[in-house]
């Protein structure tokens, strides 16, 4: 054999090696998986950030199923209104605690609150998040500081006053809503990306220690979903600009998925404990990607971040919500699966409900 030949299979054993190694545990963890899963009729369930998106089409699925919820979120309207939807689905155990995850106090209580009212803590599911969308010039140390506080210390904090309760019932589960960000870092979304690195670790890291005591926790990772979320994400630098591309990914089925097909999926997740989850077929692609080629990814990235909104001037250092940055884009065709996700995970209340609308 020629060397040129021997030399590119040399070049191909590792990533094959790598991908045998991983069919391989695949198949020994849906061995395990069918070992413990539970039901969740009855089980006491907080989920943080569960008045909109993700939060609350996790919430329906669980209600659905006859758990008793406590649904976490900063704003008592939308906690109110939320609550009352669950209640008209049918399951009159429902929660309203209106909460910041990322004040440890008030993370205590909430915990301790939703564990006395339903003399139990079965599972916690850390969803709260917030997006802030923008080119580096425009990020201050303070976006950072907010997006730790949300995505690693919320989590951290109710995760800490929840454990007690876990171990008093011998087992439980915990689920951490990461991103395809915190396995990735996105362009534009650096903050968002740093703080959902370190939930990464923070998850795993959990997970080891726990799991002996009967606690299962799954660290899950979705790419795109069509949620409604851009409705009220924050935007930086050339704001509309930014807003149409993050949208329009955000909506088209080639890029994103259904909600309810992820809340679904998370809730299966959650059900029999499993590690990991990365959701959409995009983002397992390039997370296989990053993993076998990062020098190729890295250049990826860099090319893509090029055709990225350029920075702004000192009006592009004000982050405001997606709804006040309508255009001609957004909302459009291009973006209504997003749109009309926004509508029925109530994303649209308040302010925002001038979405779309003339100015």
């Amino acid at each position: 054999m020629r060397a040129p030949a021997r030399e590119d299979l040399r070049r191909l054993a590792g990533p094959a090696a790598v991908l045998a190694a991983a069919a391989g545990l695949a198949v020994a963890a849906r061995a395990l998986r069918r070992r413990r899963p539970i039901q969740f009729r009855d089980r006491a369930v907080v989920i943080t950030g569960g008045s909109r998106g993700l939060g609350l089409l996790m919430a329906r699925e669980l209600a659905a199923e006859g758990a008793r919820l406590a649904i976490l979120a900063r704003d008592p309207a939308e906690l109110d209104l939320a609550r009352r939807e669950l209640a008209a689905l049918g399951s009159h155990r429902v929660l309203a605690l209106p909460c910041d995850v990322g004040d440890r106090g008030e993370a205590q209580w909430a915990i301790d609150a939703a564990a006395e009212r339903f003399g139990r803590l079965d599972v916690l599911i850390n969803n709260a998040g917030t997006i802030q969308v923008g080119p580096l010039e425009h990020m201050t140390v303070e976006d950072f500081e907010e997006a730790l506080r949300v995505h690693f210390w919320g989590p951290l904090y109710a995760v800490l006053a929840a454990i007690p309760h876990l171990r008093r019932r011998g087992n439980g589960r915990i689920v951490n809503i990461a991103s395809i960000g915190g396995r990735i870092a996105v362009p534009h979304l650096v903050p968002y990306s740093a703080s959902k690195f370190a939930l990464v670790g923070l998850s795993d890291g959990l997970r080891a220690e726990l799991a002996q005591e009967g606690i299962y926790i799954t660290t899950v990772c979705p790419g795109l979903m069509r949620t409604g979320s851009h409705v009220n994400a924050l935007f930086k630098g050339r704001r509309a600009a930014e807003l149409a591309w993050f949208a329009v990914a955000d909506s088209l089925p080639l890029t994103s998925m259904a909600g309810r097909r992820a809340a679904r999926r998370i809730v299966e997740a959650c059900r029999y404990g499993e590690p990991h989850l990365t959701l959409t077929p995009q983002a397992r692609a390039a997370v296989l990607a990053a993993t076998l080629a990062p020098n190729v990814t890295a250049r990826l990235l860099q090319a893509i971040t090029r055709l990225l909104p350029a920075p702004a001037g000192e009006d592009g250092r004000e982050a405001r919500p997606g709804w006040q940055n309508a255009s001609r884009w957004v909302p459009s065709m291009l973006t209504r699966l997003a749109d009309e996700a926004a509508v029925e995970n109530n994303e649209l209340r308040g302010d925002a409900v001038e979405y779309g609308k003339p100015r």
